[in-house]
């Protein structure tokens, strides 16, 4: 990945719906090299795919919260696939340190998380969880 690179991944990051043709006139380059860069980038994995991102608004009423898990050994597969099963888990991290996992989840109410927490706690091979329910958002800048 060169600088090139690095400047188109910049540009989609902040608008992912930006046209091959605008992301070759902002780099001063042609619209081909872009379009070439671009099927390079996804075919390599780089970029794995284009979303959107959502904003505060659409976030309102949804409470997250970040959930660290400690795991029985050799029981984090069975965990996992447990956890993919659980639509309130929006995403899974492996850790390093004291906690095995960490989970971010979202829930419309306290009385789902609360079911989802229980649900997730109950599940064999989770030693132990904590969890963190998130107030406000200070920073964000996730792509």
């Amino acid at each position: 990945m060169d600088e090139l690179d690095r400047n188109i991944l910049g540009l989609l990051g902040a608008d992912a719906r930006m046209s091959v043709a605008t992301l070759a006139r902002r780099l001063k380059v042609a619209r081909s090299t872009v379009q070439a860069r671009l099927e390079r980038l996804e075919t390599s994995g780089i970029i794995a795919g284009y979303t959107l991102k959502l904003g505060e608004g659409a976030r309102e009423g949804r409470l997250r919260a970040s959930v660290l898990l400690t795991i029985e050994p050799r029981a984090q597969a069975a965990v996992l696939t447990r956890l993919r099963s659980i639509a309130e888990v929006e995403r899974v991290f492996t850790t390093s340190g004291r906690f095995d996992f960490l989970l971010q989840v979202a829930c419309p109410n306290t009385q789902v998380l609360d079911q989802v927490l229980d649900q997730i706690g109950a599940m064999t091979g989770v030693r132990a969880s904590e969890s963190l329910i998130h107030l406000s958002t200070k920073i964000d800048r996730a792509v």
